[in-house]
């Protein structure tokens, strides 16, 4: 085990001593990191070693590896159609590549070592460059050794801007994070322990908000806020309570949704997922009103306050449409769509899981032991197959421009995002039953023992990434290629 650093999570205590931090709360918008020439935004990306405030004083700053200096690494916006130009330069001591995660990018573009580009070694420039067919929130992160590097810090929030956007008094991006840190504020170095990637992954015992552990985020009555949440996570589901607010969900994973009311009431984000959300301050001037992270059963924690200035904007909310335009998405067509099996098993007690489902562990063969596939690193199995690196016979060879379902059974103990590359998919049917707004997402979280359909049509060619999201997960077997020719 690790020499654990004193909880933040339900300690008040701690987090009132971190005010100095609230100011850093909200990236500026809206702002270019660089001059746009024509309708090309060029974008310079170093990650390298650094230093982050992560908690407050006395404790002093924590080693990290970050972009350009910044946990999280600075926030590029551009707008939609556009054209980005990202050049790359590997300061660290080890190969790196940068992905855009939900972004329908070239695949050549789509910075997966060894299966789209060649790393980028210590010293070495990779140039990335691609247009934003979609408006919405997406994340950059590392594909190469990504359960130490983005888990030391390596991401940063990417947002491409509507032509027409909704009207809203402030754009406030929240990159969610956790981190597993010693009693002197260090990164605990035990990374891929057998124990995390067997079971939930590695949850950390540190939350921030845009690299801070976080006391409150002013506000106004009457003010609309349209809130980016991007969950940067290792591991860590969350699934925010914003008590006396009501958040109105527009877009998840930076595609436009029905505005609704979540029906729990709270916003769910498992690692790489993203939402935008509508929030009315309706509370009193003056007051605080505390946002909780309530998905772990018996651990819930304040996550942060909203606090009242004492002068209200507005005495109400303001009448103005909720709807993001849509995204030029090709619909699938679902009743004519070639279909597809996959199943997602492995882990602690997956064999009993699979038992109880009517299937089987392992590799297909039955010849080894749990025990040995653990310690040979085959932990978690799709289709009965465990990854052992990006490089991989084709799970799904799907025939372009024609529309897919693809049926996934969740046979194991574990919650698991599933995130696919290079393309968005309709949700259709949640254990048999359709659902309700059929949202699109690039990262959909199963619960245990759940079967989930998405339907897309597969226009973007290529040998694309399909795997669970907690990183420790992916690095143990739950990864395959979804070939797309």
């Amino acid at each position: 085990m690790f020499d654990t650093f004193k909880p933040t999570l339900q300690r008040r205590s701690f987090l009132a001593s971190s005010a100095a931090f609230a100011a850093g709360l909200a990236f500026p918008f809206p702002k270019r990191l660089s001059a746009k020439t024509a309708s090309i935004t060029e974008i310079s990306l170093n990650p390298a070693p650094g230093h982050a405030q992560l908690v407050p004083l006395p404790y002093g700053k924590t080693p990290v590896w970050c972009f350009n200096g910044k946990v999280p690494g600075p926030e590029i916006r551009i707008r939609q159609g556009d054209r980005a130009r990202i050049t790359v330069k590997n300061g660290l001591a080890e190969a790196t590549t940068v992905h855009w995660h939900g972004l329908r990018v070239p695949n050549a573009m789509d910075g997966v070592p060894d299966l789209t580009q060649r790393p980028i070694e210590p010293g070495e420039t990779f140039v990335y460059e691609f247009d934003a067919p979609d408006a919405g929130t997406f994340w950059y992160h590392p594909h190469q050794g990504s359960t130490e590097q983005v888990g030391r810090g390596l991401y940063g929030p990417l947002i491409v801007e509507e032509r027409d956007p909704i009207q809203v008094d402030r754009d406030v991006t929240w990159v969610l994070d956790d981190w597993r840190l010693t009693k002197s504020a260090e990164i605990s170095e035990d990374f891929n322990h057998l124990g995390d990637m067997s079971h939930s992954g590695r949850i950390g015992n540190t939350v921030t908000i845009n690299g801070r552990v976080p006391q409150s985020f002013g506000v106004r009555k009457g003010e609309r806020v349209r809130l980016r949440l991007i969950n940067a996570a290792n591991a860590r589901i969350f699934g925010l309570d914003f008590t006396d607010h009501d958040p109105v969900v527009i877009a998840l994973d930076g595609q436009p949704v029905e505005p609704h009311t979540p029906d729990s009431g709270r916003v769910v984000l498992g690692p790489a997922m993203r939402a935008d959300v509508i929030l009315d301050m309706t509370g009193k001037a003056g007051s605080r009103v505390p946002v909780i992270d309530r998905f772990y059963r018996g651990r819930g924690y304040l996550m942060i306050d909203f606090a009242y200035a004492d002068t209200p904007l507005r005495d109400l909310p303001p009448e103005w449409s909720k709807t993001l335009p849509s995204n030029p998405l090709p619909e699938p067509d679902i009743a004519n769509a070639q279909r597809h099996e996959v199943i997602f098993n492995g882990g602690m007690m997956g064999g009993m899981v699979m038992g109880d489902m009517g299937g089987s562990m392992g590799s297909g063969d039955g010849t080894e032991s749990m025990r040995s596939m653990m310690h040979a690193g085959k932990i978690w199995f799709v289709n009965g197959v465990a990854a052992t690196g990006h490089i991989m016979d084709p799970l799904l060879t799907l025939e372009r421009g024609r529309s897919h379902v693809i049926a996934m059974t969740n046979a194991t103990a574990w919650h698991h995002p599933i995130h696919l590359h290079g393309h968005s998919f309709r949700v259709i049917s949640r254990n048999g039953r359709p659902t309700l707004r059929r949202e699109w997402q690039d990262t959909v979280l199963m619960a245990p023992r759940e079967k989930v359909e998405i339907a897309l049509v597969a226009d973007n060619p290529g040998d694309w990434m399909f795997h669970c999201h907690i990183l420790e997960h992916q690095a143990a077997g739950m990864m395959g290629v979804i070939r797309v020719t």
